[in-house]
């Protein structure tokens, strides 16, 4: 979903760096995978499509934090009543 973030804290040598991937556009997320010593962070399209791809090496990763946007349940929305559409509360 737009606005899902991860941040990747890496070894620099004498320091750290922050990087972070953000899902820019609606309908996009961001997934992340540890393969083979590799820790990649991709942005991914609906339909599956990968727009960038960010890899560093797991033995430099120091952190790795998932910040999805805070999703709104079905049942929590405003004016939801519980009942099908096309029941008439009267009766």
């Amino acid at each position: 979903m737009k606005g899902d973030r991860v941040e990747i804290v890496v070894d620099a040598g004498d320091t750290t760096r922050t990087y972070e991937v953000v899902a820019s556009r609606a309908g996009r997320r961001v997934e992340t995978a540890v393969r083979r010593g590799v820790v990649e962070v991709s942005e991914v399209t609906r339909s599956g499509s990968v727009v960038r791809t960010a890899r560093f090496m797991a033995n430099r990763v120091l952190a790795l934090v998932e910040q999805p946007i805070p999703r709104e349940d079905s049942s929590e929305k405003t004016g939801h009543t519980g009942r099908p559409l096309g029941e008439d509360p009267e009766t």
